[in-house]
């Protein structure tokens, strides 16, 4: 196995979310170098400017061992396309976006952490698993390397395999916050606490750490409680909610009636 006897050097383009959390994780790894900072608006890195040289400038950018996009999905492929010269690794960190965008290049690849990332919350990467992918041995075990300096849990997913990955994490987390969202709504509108919902979500949650989630479902749908649906869609004055309340309500049921033939 290939590994790197000095830190990695690093530029990372892109300074939204997961942008911001890679340069402060990297940039305290002692396996790592970031060696430059890159983002179209110099606002967002200017503050970080003591610590490692900013650019917004492409054609600026250092010689690096990994030029690592944190970049929103469609722009991934139009600055790919401007470093295909570069002879360290392209790598991007989305979760939708194919590895064959970046094939202009030697060496390219992909290292996606699998979590959600606010600039104002800190997030331990020893728990986020780190899918990796690259075109060929030399760049997988460079992307690995610097996976490593994240955290252990490393991945080796393909394209496909990751989209499918991302997929279903919308699902867990952007639809699940976004009921979330509409719980909070139900209580503001009776002038109930949401904290009066933690301890059952957080109940949720663990239950799937040793339970399927279809053994895990419980309420009023899965066992068809009519009477008890019809009371909650009556109160919703808004079509929409209560579409989406009977959506799910109908799904809940139809995966269980499959699951029973």
């Amino acid at each position: 196995m290939f590994y790197f006897y000095n830190m990695i050097k690093i530029i990372i383009l892109g300074a939204g979310n997961i942008g911001t959390h890679l340069f402060r994780n990297f940039n305290s790894s002692k396996k790592t170098e970031v060696v430059q900072w890159y983002n179209r608006s110099l606002d967002s890195i200017n503050q970080y400017k003591k610590e490692v040289p900013v650019t917004n400038q492409i054609k600026e950018l250092k010689k690096a061992d990994v030029y690592l996009l944190a970049l929103s999905d469609d722009t991934i492929p139009k600055i790919a396309k401007q470093l295909k010269h570069l002879k360290g690794v392209i790598a991007h960190t989305a979760g939708s976006v194919p590895m064959s965008v970046l094939n202009e290049s030697d060496n390219y690849g992909v290292i996606y952490p699998l979590q959600t990332f606010s600039k104002n919350r800190d997030v331990n990467f020893e728990n986020i698993p780190i899918c990796i992918e690259a075109n060929n041995e030399t760049s997988y075990q460079t992307l690995f390397e610097l996976a490593s300096a994240l955290g252990n849990n490393t991945n080796k997913i393909n394209s496909e395999q990751r989209l499918n990955l991302h997929t279903a994490a919308v699902f867990v987390n952007n639809f699940t916050n976004h009921l979330y969202h509409l719980g909070d709504m139900i209580c503001k509108e009776q002038n109930i606490s949401f904290n009066l919902l933690q301890p059952l979500i957080k109940e949720t949650a663990a239950k799937i750490e040793n339970m399927t989630p279809k053994d895990a479902q419980t309420g009023p749908a899965l066992r068809n409680d009519k009477n008890t649906l019809q009371k909650h869609q009556d109160q919703f004055p808004d079509p929409d909610i209560k579409n989406l309340y009977l959506y799910l309500t109908e799904s809940i049921q139809k995966n269980n009636e499959q699951s029973k033939l």
